[in-house]
């Protein structure tokens, strides 16, 4: 437990943070396994949940949440994926 005035408002504000970063996290991995889910099974609307997927992934890299290059990464994968189970 720390001692100094400022490292105990620091795990506070690290904390807050750390919960937010979580939804943020959480909600980007569940929009990419539904857009893969839905490219494997060849539905209609695979389309509209790949763009859900990327805007989840850019909304995580520009709060800082994952760095720009895995947000690229990410995102290549998952047209990759999706190519390939049409194909």
């Amino acid at each position: 437990m720390a001692n100094i005035k400022s490292q105990i408002k620091r795990n506070r504000q690290n904390e807050k943070r750390r919960v937010r970063n979580l939804g943020v996290r959480s909600e980007m991995r569940t929009r990419v396994k539904s857009a893969l889910a839905a490219a494997e099974a060849g539905d209609d609307n695979a389309e509209e949940t790949m763009r859900s997927a990327f805007k989840a992934i850019d909304r995580a890299a520009n709060k800082g949440i994952i760095h720009k290059n895995q947000a690229a990464r990410r995102k290549s994968r998952l047209v990759k994926a999706a190519a390939r189970s049409q194909g």
